[in-house]
């Protein structure tokens, strides 16, 4: 399985591990609840995931602009 993770802001590629033997318990998966997994992770047809999180440029942004984590996509 690889695992894709992308900027849910900017769309930038922040990284990608590509390991069939890492479970979502160890990417730390199994703490996000229901809402959280549908909201962050999606898979492909090939079992790849694509997990959208906030870049470190991002999270500046919105910790100094805060009023800007109310737009469906913040800093596009």
């Amino acid at each position: 399985m690889a695992v894709i993770y992308t900027c849910r802001c900017c769309n930038v590629l922040i990284g990608r591990i590509n390991d069939d033997q890492v479970t979502e318990k160890q990417l730390g998966f199994h703490w996000l609840t229901p809402d959280e997994r549908r909201d962050i992770i999606s898979y492909n047809d090939e079992g790849h995931a694509s997990v959208r999180v906030v870049c470190e440029t991002c999270q500046e942004m919105l910790e100094i602009n805060p009023e800007l984590s109310l737009l469906s996509d913040p800093l596009q």
